[in-house]
């Protein structure tokens, strides 16, 4: 099923990110994380996909679980810098012929260690072109990224509100955010992307804190600020007490996606990290106040 049809359910969705395992032994503890979201009947999952194509083979294999195993319904993100278009053709072709309806068009980030004069000449160096390149030859249901806090590399919020209406005009039919831990952030976003002309739907991203070093260092590489009183929050917690500090993130992340689905989002999309804990308190603390239905 495409994605835009289930956005036309008149719920709240729920979805999940997974990224393939990446030893055998994250393997085994990987499958008992999925059967445990899993139970939460999400609507959809998102499979990812590395850098330069660094979990092709694991991202397909997971993909094919998802979509054969489980009967799950699906997005298979693309990340196209630095891959040939040859490459990306297989890619698709392959996604295809599993039956994926639905894929997630990105740049994505610069393989590491990887200069950029050896990047090939026909690798797509913007989203917007992969994008368009996926809508010209293929009937895929296309999504892309969305930055509540303006993407690292634009050189300011208005830029990026005007790159995502160009994506959108390639051809995608939603967005989902980067994560942020402020609502107002994402609030200001729609109401900018509105302004602008994009009309499909935008799912919010939603991080729970898994750790303090973890959730320090992912706000530096995705630019999300931490709010001061998420920051007191954790202060006041014991020194050291994990539990603590991922029953304070449930807290938090109830506490935020109750505010937005208050305001009328389409849903809600979690940012797993691979992990079980925190997402299943999140979802099943929504439903104990009536807010989702699973």
């Amino acid at each position: 099923m495409k994605i835009t049809e289930i956005f036309k359910k008149g719920k709240p969705v729920i979805s999940f990110e997974f990224f393939p395992a990446r030893t055998e032994e994250l393997a085994e503890k990987f499958n008992k994380t999925i059967d445990e979201l899993l139970e939460l009947k999400p609507d959809f999952v998102t499979v990812t996909f590395g850098a330069g194509g660094s979990t092709k083979d694991g991202s397909y294999e997971l993909v094919k679980k998802f979509k054969k195993e489980k009967k799950q319904e699906l997005i298979a993100y693309l990340a196209a810098f630095a891959l040939r278009k040859n490459e990306i053709t297989t890619v698709l072709d392959h996604y295809k012929d599993l039956g994926i309806e639905n894929i997630f068009s990105l740049r994505g980030d610069p393989p590491k260690n990887t200069p950029t004069d050896q990047v090939p000449a026909d690798s797509f160096r913007y989203a917007s072109e992969l994008t368009a390149f996926i809508r010209q030859n293929y009937n895929f249901c296309l999504g892309v990224a969305g930055y509540p806090e303006g993407h690292i590399e634009a050189p300011s919020f208005d830029k990026d509100i005007e790159n995502l209406k160009h994506k959108v005009d390639q051809g995608a039919e939603f967005i989902i955010t980067q994560y942020f831990y402020d609502n107002a952030y994402f609030l200001n976003f729609v109401e900018r992307c509105r302004k602008s002309g994009i009309t499909i739907p935008i799912l919010p991203g939603i991080m729970s804190v898994y750790s303090i070093k973890m959730m320090e260092m992912l706000a530096v590489n995705c630019g999300a600020n931490i709010p001061d009183k998420l920051r007191q929050g954790i202060a006041e917690l014991p020194e050291g007490d994990t539990k603590a500090l991922i029953n304070f993130g449930i807290k938090y992340a109830i506490n935020q996606c109750e505010e937005l689905i208050k305001e009328g989002v389409s849903g809600l999309h979690f940012y797993t990290m691979d992990r079980s804990e925190s997402t299943v308190g999140v979802v099943k603390g929504l439903k104990d106040k009536g807010l989702l239905r699973i």
